[in-house]
């Protein structure tokens, strides 16, 4: 079954490709992007367009790989062997399955979301090579080998935040998702909002792109918050003759909260208005 995006995903021609590329594969897909770009959402609409369960490990700065197979919890078997609890006899008890070992142990081929990977160490990619290549890994305290029934769909996401290991990006299939274009941006508003009136959707996008194109900007607002204003506009009642009767490079936008998440560049909209108002 191939993937072609789903009533809630717009995806484009060349995304459709690299999952179904990744797919036939059977290689990691690694999903670079802006944040905001629906790098994660990907992960959950390919899983319900292929009708597989979905298991997410998402990677903190402090996750290590080993975390994604097992842990042995040693602190709560010396607890229990001191309370005289059976339990101790079999170590497997111990034994805390990973999200990889959920994924291997599936009983039908699922979707692993391995979100936001540069959070990580670096060493963290390199770690899982030997797994992902095989399928398979060893459970010392239990002298067991665990191995993947069904080789699961692997998407990983990254926001480009530190460089991943050559070693690791070899054995993935690679996909940047660029900022989506005026029309997509359109479809995927019209998939949120369906029925939105097309000028207060024509106003808002044309402020919108004028944001992200204001020089100077520490971090240009993303999808997901363009969404987020425009349920707030909605809500707020201001329509289309609002939003056109400002210049956007010059005077902040009502609700800007929802788009400027700084200080800085709250500030640098201030002192844009402060000179138009000069220049006037």
């Amino acid at each position: 079954m191939k993937f072609e995006g789903t009533k809630d995903y717009v995806a484009t021609e060349d995304l459709m490709v690299a999952v179904n590329a990744s797919v036939a594969l059977e290689r990691p897909l690694l999903i670079k992007g802006e944040p905001g770009t629906g790098k994660t959402m990907l992960a959950i609409e390919v899983a319900k367009a292929m009708g597989a369960p979905l298991i997410e490990w998402h990677i903190k700065s402090t996750t290590k790989a080993q975390q994604g197979l097992y842990e042995y919890d040693a602190v709560s078997r010396l607890r229990d062997s001191q309370l005289g609890d059976d339990r101790v006899h079999d170590i497997g008890n111990y034994i805390v399955r990973g999200k990889l070992w959920e994924a291997f142990e599936s009983g039908k081929r699922p979707v692993l979301l391995i979100d936001e990977i540069d959070k990580a160490d670096i060493e963290f990619p390199n770690d899982l090579l030997l797994e992902l290549d095989r399928m398979e890994f060893f459970v010392y305290e239990t002298k067991k080998t665990i191995k993947a029934e069904h080789r699961p769909i692997i998407i990983i996401t990254s926001n480009n935040e530190k460089e991943l290991p050559d070693a690791f990006l070899r054995r993935c299939f690679f996909h940047y998702i660029r900022f989506p274009e005026r029309d997509v941006m359109e479809t995927i508003v019209e998939g949120h909002y369906p029925g939105l009136k097309r000028n207060l959707v024509a106003e808002a996008l044309n402020v919108f792109f004028e944001i992200r194109d204001v020089p100077g900007l520490k971090k240009k607002p993303s999808t997901s918050e363009l969404i987020d204003w425009l349920k707030l506009l909605m809500a707020e009642d201001i329509d289309a003759d609002t939003l056109r009767t400002r210049d956007m490079k010059k005077l902040i936008p009502p609700l800007h909260g929802a788009l400027l998440k700084n200080e800085q560049d709250v500030h640098l909209f201030e002192r844009l208005a402060f000179m138009a108002k000069r220049e006037k």
